[in-house]
């Protein structure tokens, strides 16, 4: 990443080829997405017993289900019995078990194999062992997270600590009681570029003045380049005549009651390594899960989260939801435009950070030593 002709004020970015080698994505599902806490599902998802949901997970299929004693369990999508996918749907409920379309070798809601056919004439098979295989989990923020690797980084010092090095501490993200508010809008984006791409442009806002004109019609001080994730605990002032967190900076929803008075009528964006951002304004919280699927693709799932009698009284969220919907288009139109330039000869050896991008600089340096590390699982 050095380069010695670089100004003072310039630091280097990755080079081209870790956006386009398949190699480099290959390193990065086995070091990184398999290797750390994947944000997968929303646990009101897996309503009851039975309810699932498949989520990609750097190279595995990963089935994420409700069991019988309401915990939330998690498992490879993987048949004991020849490799076959178990659930082929993304998301669906089954009565009492999972069943292989294949050989019809069937999975209690705990993992254990309960059934196959002849199995009665096979007693030495032992049904824990050749039950599901196990994927660990975690549930915060009301979302199930899970991690493939088999033992764990701390989820609190990884996921929770991410969250309070941006905020200065944990606690201000719990007065927005996020296990608590219901999806009142998700979309989904199919988004042909690299993951890192989608994560350095959260990340700044040295692009806000350019192509975001209503964010910064509601959060000003975006115009100047600085993002709010560049200071610790730092959240962006509404504009003086911006009444709410929307399109038009008309009113918004209902305020959510934890939310403190220093945190009001400003907006907050956290990056939790290595596929969630998280955005807090007073009256709903916008929660984004990647899932990168190959070196120049990735599917980003966007829910927007209010309060439960905002979302159950059917009231009107278009506005709200319009101002950040029209932000990803705009973010996730420039990440298309710069995922063809990687494999140009102009960014063989990469580009450059100005100083209110260094800190993605910090964190092309992480990801290098994930890159570098030796797998764990």
């Amino acid at each position: 990443m050095s380069r010695t002709s670089l100004s003072p004020s310039l630091i280097a970015t990755l080079s081209g080829e870790y956006y386009t080698d398949p190699s480099v994505f290959a390193a990065e599902q086995e070091r990184v997405f398999e290797a750390m806490w994947f944000c997968a599902v929303r646990a009101s998802e897996l309503a009851g017993p039975g309810a699932f949901r498949t989520v990609q997970v750097g190279r595995e299929s990963v089935l994420i289900s409700r069991s019988r004693d309401g915990s939330v369990r998690a498992f490879l999508n993987i048949c004991r019995h020849r490799g076959a996918k178990l659930c082929t749907e993304e998301s669906g409920e089954v009565k009492r078990a999972f069943q292989c379309p294949y050989h019809a070798w069937t999975y209690g809601l705990d993992g254990k194999l309960v059934a196959a056919p002849n199995l009665t004439s096979m007693p030495d098979i032992d049904r824990v062992e050749y039950g599901l295989v196990n994927v660990h989990v975690r549930e915060w923020l009301g979302y199930v997270w899970v991690c493939l690797a088999q033992t764990p980084p701390s989820f609190e010092a990884d996921v929770i600590g991410a969250v309070a090095e941006r905020l200065g501490g944990a606690e201000p993200i719990e007065n927005y009681g996020i296990d608590d508010l219901r999806v009142g809008r998700r979309i989904t984006y199919d988004v042909k570029a690299n993951w890192k791409l989608i994560i350095e442009n959260f990340m700044e806002c040295y692009h806000c003045a350019t192509i975001h004109p209503e964010l910064t019609e509601v959060l000003p001080e975006f115009a100047d380049g600085f993002a709010a994730q560049y200071y610790v605990g730092h959240g962006a002032r509404f504009g003086e005549e911006v009444k709410g967190f929307t399109v038009d900076g008309g009113e918004g929803l209902d305020r959510i009651p934890g939310v403190a008075q220093e945190q009001d009528r400003r907006y907050y964006a956290i990056t939790v390594r290595p596929q969630v951002f998280v955005n807090l304004v007073p009256d709903h919280v916008i929660f984004h899960r990647m899932y990168p699927m190959a070196h120049d693709r990735t599917v980003v799932e966007c829910d927007w989260l209010y309060l439960p009698h905002v979302v159950e009284s059917g009231k009107d969220v278009d506005r709200s939801v319009e101002l950040f919907h029209r932000v990803n288009q705009q973010d996730f139109d420039a990440c298309e435009r710069t995922q063809p330039a990687m494999s140009s000869r102009a960014y063989a050896k990469g580009g450059v950070l100005v100083p209110s991008e260094h800190h993605i600089g910090e964190f092309h340096t992480w990801l290098q030593h994930k890159l570098d590390a030796r797998p764990t699982q």
